[in-house]
């Protein structure tokens, strides 16, 4: 068989990360902006992968993308099956042995990132990937949903290692922070392509 008679493989669509709590907080504007997110992503042509949970502000944001289009992919440890509630209605749940495995196939499959509310496992995640921007160890965005001001104290805090001299304004480049979902979406994203 020649070259022009092998099958083209099919266009791939980029894949965003989605970091955010397995628990729905004390804001219903959150699971709001959760459902935002997954729709617009959805509407910019990207698929997406995450924790793997069904309950909380993880299950909204995939929820919404798969209705909306989106393919999405969920990677958890076997250890949060039940505390995260996996979720079995997403287009691939892969189980892994622990939290580093975890986080390093999310970043592998991810093409950018976006960190809404969340507690210390989505700080965890976000710290790890904005480290990795920082220190070029990878080129992909990072966006960060600063809803109502929720990460109002860790920009702050960000904003003070640079200042102090601990950390250099590249810092503050490598980070997209918005307080609403679709500027965000735009920045990290893009556009709208349908």
């Amino acid at each position: 068989m020649s070259s022009d008679d092998a099958a083209t493989p099919a266009p791939t669509r980029p894949t965003v990360c989605v970091y955010c709590a397995s628990n729905l907080g004390d804001d219903p504007s959150w699971a709001e902006s959760a459902a935002e997110v997954g729709k617009g992503l959805a509407e910019r042509g990207w698929d997406m992968v995450y924790g793997g949970g069904k309950e909380g502000l993880m299950g909204v944001v995939a929820d919404n993308a798969m209705a909306h289009g989106a393919s999405v992919l969920g990677i958890i440890t076997r250890q949060l099956i039940d505390r995260e509630i996996a979720h079995d209605g997403i287009d691939e749940l892969v189980v892994v042995e622990n939290m580093t495995a975890r986080k390093r196939m999310m970043a592998e499959h991810a093409d950018a990132f976006l960190t809404l509310p969340g507690g210390i496992g989505t700080m965890e995640e976000f710290f790890e990937t904005l480290t990795a921007g920082y220190l070029s160890l990878h080129d992909e965005p990072h966006g960060l949903l600063n809803l109502g001001g929720f990460y109002a104290p860790l920009i702050e805090f960000l904003e003070l290692t640079v200042a102090r001299g601990l950390a250099k304004p590249r810092l503050l480049e490598v980070l997209h922070v918005h307080g609403e979902p679709e500027p965000l979406l735009d920045v990290v994203l893009g556009p709208r392509t349908t």
